[in-house]
Formats: C-alpha cells, sequence, structure tokens
C-alpha cells in the first residue's frame, strides 16, 4: 500500500515531531517476525515510553535531516522498526532485550549524542541501567556515609552505656 504525498508529508512530520523529543534512536531488522510478536513488542515499547514505528527509509532518513541521528543514515535499509526515546536507553532497551529473546529481530543500528552507533553500541548503551536506578545508586552512595557515621555512634553509645552501668556496681 503506497502513501500519497499528503500522506507522506504527515508521516515526516509526525517522526520529526518524535524525533525532536528524543535522544536515542535504535534501529533493527523484523524481517521474519509474525505480528503476534510485533505487537508484543510495540506493547513493551508503549510501556517504556518508546515511539517505536516500522518506516519507508526513506520516510525516515527525510525526518532525521538536519538532526543529530542523520548519522544513523547509512544504517538505513532494509525492513527496519524504528525506536526513538526521550529516555537515553529506553529504545535501546527495549530493542535489546526483545532481541535477546527472538532471534529474528536483529539489531542493526543507531544514534545517540549525534554519534553513530553499530549492533554493539546499541547493545552496550541497553546495558546502562535507567536514569531511575541511577539516581537510586547514586543516594544510596551518599546515604552509606551516614549510616556507617550512625552505627559507629550507636556502638559507642552502647560501649559506653555498659562502661557506666559496670561502674556502680564495682564501687
Amino acid at each position: 500500500m503506497s502513501l500519497n504525498r499528503n500522506e507522506k508529508a504527515a508521516v515526516v512530520a509526525d517522526v520529526s515531531t518524535q524525533v525532536a523529543r528524543s535522544q536515542t534512536l535504535a534501529l533493527a531488522e523484523y524481517r521474519g517476525l509474525t505480528v503476534a510478536h510485533l505487537d508484543a513488542l510495540r506493547r513493551q515499547a508503549r510501556d517504556k515510553g518508546v515511539y517505536l514505528h516500522v518506516l519507508k527509509n526513506t520516510l525516515a532518513r527525510r525526518a532525521v535531516a538536519g538532526t543529530p541521528f542523520e548519522c544513523a543514515s547509512a544504517a538505513m535499509a532494509g525492513p527496519l522498526i524504528y525506536g526513538f526515546s526521550e529516555d537515553a536507553v529506553a529504545a535501546a532497551k527495549v530493542i535489546a532485550d526483545y532481541a535477546k529473546g527472538n532471534d529474528k529481530l536483529v539489531i542493526k543500528g543507531g544514534a545517540y549524542a549525534g554519534r553513530a552507533l553499530d549492533a554493539n553500541g546499541v547493545k552496550a548503551l541497553a546495558a546502562i541501567p535507567s536514569r531511575e536506578v541511577l539516581i537510586s545508586q547514586v543516594a544510596g552512595l551518599l546515604k552509606s556515609p551516614i549510616q556507617r557515621l550512625a552505627g559507629v555512634l550507636a556502638a559507642l553509645a552502647e560501649k559506653k552505656g555498659e562502661g557506666q552501668a559496670a561502674e556502680p556496681a564495682a564501687a
């Protein structure tokens, strides 16, 4: 089913709007996936806030022209599904996680911070914890010295309490 010129312009405008809000692009070849598999992948993407669509490569190239994602244009060949996300790792994580369980989804590349990523780069990006996990890890690191200090002070207070209790009995 081919699109007329107005429909193509609408698709490019929609994708361009999403590109303007996104930090990451992940590309994967979906050849051989059933409709049920694609629906499951789309459901996971929706849950993670990832814009995931099958696009014509020429329309995708037009949508990313003049953006930091233009560097990934060389990888835009073949039947591809495009994942854009505002979160730096969400698109890569959704596609990489799904590709682990389904060998028919093949990661082709992507882009992050104006740099093109190959398949290994997308997998490495997917291995980074999400923003929320990183924030909780930093909070844990900040809380750790305070907890240790409180533990030492409690042990000193307990030891001092034992020493005072022993003195009146001896006198």
